[in-house]
């Protein structure tokens, strides 16, 4: 059990909602900072827009529950901020919108974590770095697998948004010298989605976009616990994303089939996920608990 006060942003979305109560059965402290509530025993929610840098840098200097009044003296700031509020995709706001909206709210909220001296700071990045996620037409990656050191060329408002981000985390961990890491998330599964792997297995280029790999949100939260836990590092990138790619053929096959002209740059295991997660299993120390096959008959 940790203890450690944590502020995570953007907890009543699609992956919050499941990393939150994962932290929670770890034993942090937690507030979610959100533009709606969370329904969870134990965790507040205080209503936030992050694209305010006031209403950022007063997210980080809140109490977390009436209780804490009895303390008798104001909130210090926590010991970890996780940052996974963002419009989270292309085409639910203007794409200006969307690229103004996750700059300027992470922009934030890491300066104010920085000046308020804490240490650690995780934010959401995403596969859609990579380029092909959301790319006009049909576009190849530049080589398998994909690794943290790839070069990042989204053409879409919001990979780019994640690029700039990532940049302007590099940036302050430098400053400060503190940790913060990005997660280049992968497509997030909820546990009611499994039902959707057999469309996946039978149509193999309809995955290409993801690199045929997806994170659990489980083993999200799994992941944003042990990148709390692991100090020192500066500024990183994690690939956050299942061992295992999503087809019923090895990995080889798939990209032979689907990508014949890319090339492999390592030797790649079995049913490998493409995305590669090896840096956060050699220095995270991630360990999957979700691998589709539990939930998915593979046929």
């Amino acid at each position: 059990m940790t203890g450690k006060r944590v502020v995570f942003t953007g907890g009543t979305g699609k992956a919050g909602r499941h990393v939150l109560p994962h932290l929670k059965s770890k034993g942090y402290d937690l507030l979610n900072v959100d533009l709606k509530p969370f329904d969870h025993p134990g965790i507040s929610t205080l209503i936030a827009d992050l694209t305010h840098s006031g209403q950022a840098f007063n997210a980080l200097t809140t109490h977390f529950g009436f209780d804490r009044f009895e303390a008798g003296r104001p909130p210090a700031a926590p010991d970890a901020v996780v940052h996974f509020a963002a419009i989270p995709r292309v085409l639910i706001e203007p794409d200006n919108e969307t690229f103004r909206v996750n700059t300027v709210s992470t922009y934030n909220v890491i300066e104010a974590a920085a000046k308020l001296g804490v240490r650690k700071i995780v934010i959401a990045s995403s596969e859609t770095t990579y380029g092909v996620c959301f790319a006009e037409g049909d576009r190849d990656f530049k080589s398998f697998p994909l690794e943290e050191d790839y070069d990042t060329d989204p053409m879409d408002s919001y990979g780019l948004s994640k690029v700039v981000n990532e940049k302007t985390a590099r940036a302050f961990a430098m400053r400060y010298g503190i940790d913060v890491y990005a997660l280049r998330i992968a497509n997030v599964i909820e546990p009611h989605e499994y039902d959707m792997f057999p469309g996946f297995l039978a149509n193999l280029p309809s995955r290409k976009r993801n690199a045929w790999g997806y994170i659990d949100a489980r083993d999200l939260g799994e992941i944003v616990h042990l990148a709390i836990q692991k100090d020192g590092l500066g500024f990183q990138v994690f690939n956050a994303v299942n061992d295992t790619v999503t087809a019923n053929i090895p990995t080889r096959e798939v990209l032979r089939t689907c990508c014949p002209n890319v090339p492999i740059t390592r030797e790649l295991g079995d049913y490998e996920a493409p995305l590669s997660n090896r840096k956060a299993r050699e220095v995270l120390g991630f360990r999957e608990a979700h691998n589709w096959r539990k939930y998915v008959k593979a046929g």
